[in-house]
């Protein structure tokens, strides 16, 4: 009798014990997975791709075509030639995105591949400093600067500190094109406090559809584990592919991408470092 007595007092318990154990919120599971997932699609949906244009200036093959393309792009235009003007105007007044195209000491190459007003190393500290300032000044509606080729230049200190010195006195940032591993420009952007973007890929280094197309790949794989992706392209020998690659792979991209301005991702940059209060 007492041995069943003691089983029915530790069925009773048990029972007792269950019955405070709360049962699980399924709702709560499924906004937890439905959060999930939604965060899932915003990461996706913001992943950006600015596409950056170099050569403009000097009337280049391909520069009506890319002037086509259906999204608003970044021109890097050059300094001193026959069309920066005209071409940087006509940009503007098409939503695109103006910088100056600054042409820059490359480790080999010919000087003349440079165009007027090129930053050597053999210059002086004042004359970097006027040469900056007038190629600033000869690029209407010009927010932001990259380099010209530029391989030995972004790779000198001295030159580089004066360079950027120069852009954040006029408000604007710089994109370093990284045509060398050498480049000093992230570390002087940091101390001096000037807003920097980095290209990571180039699109038409080999001027065939065939490699232009294996390129947007490339950009596409980056974009699967980062967040956004800086791409160059050009004007001139490659212009009218490049052009041509684009307009093939935009509708299709804009699936799975935004395609913005370059200062529109130091904007996105600049508020996801924004942390929320609790």
């Amino acid at each position: 009798m007492r041995r069943n007595k003691g089983r029915f007092v530790l069925m009773l318990t048990l029972l007792l014990l269950l019955s405070m154990v709360p049962e699980p919120d399924v709702g709560h599971a499924d906004k937890w997975l439905t959060s999930r997932a939604d965060a899932g699609k915003v990461r996706q949906s913001e992943r950006q791709v600015a596409v950056v244009i170099d050569d403009f200036g000097n009337g280049m093959d391909g520069t009506n075509e890319m002037m086509e393309l259906p999204i608003h792009f970044t021109a890097a235009v050059m300094p001193f030639m026959p069309t920066t003007r005209q071409e940087a105007e006509l940009l503007h007044k098409r939503g695109h995105e103006v910088i100056v195209h600054l042409p820059m000491e490359p480790v080999r190459g010919k000087p003349e591949w440079l165009g007027p007003g090129a930053i050597t190393t053999n210059l002086s500290d004042k004359e970097i400093r006027k040469r900056v300032e007038a190629a600033i000044n000869d690029v209407p509606h010009a927010s932001g600067m990259n380099n010209h080729m530029g391989s030995k230049a972004t790779a000198d200190e001295r030159v580089m500190r004066i360079v950027l010195s120069v852009v954040k006195e006029h408000g604007m940032f710089f994109l370093d094109s990284r045509t060398t591993y050498k480049t000093v420009v992230p570390k002087l952007a940091a101390e001096l406090g000037v807003e920097l973007l980095s290209n990571q890929v180039f699109l038409d280094d080999i001027y065939t559809m065939a490699h232009i197309a294996r390129q947007v790949g490339v950009m596409s794989k980056h974009l699967e584990s980062n967040p956004s992706c800086v791409v160059i392209g050009h004007v001139g020998p490659p212009g009218k592919k490049t052009a041509a690659v684009l307009k093939e792979s935009i509708p299709r991209l804009k699936h799975q991408v935004s395609f913005v301005r370059l200062s529109e991702m130091l904007v996105s940059s600049a508020e996801k470092d924004i942390v929320p209060h609790s």
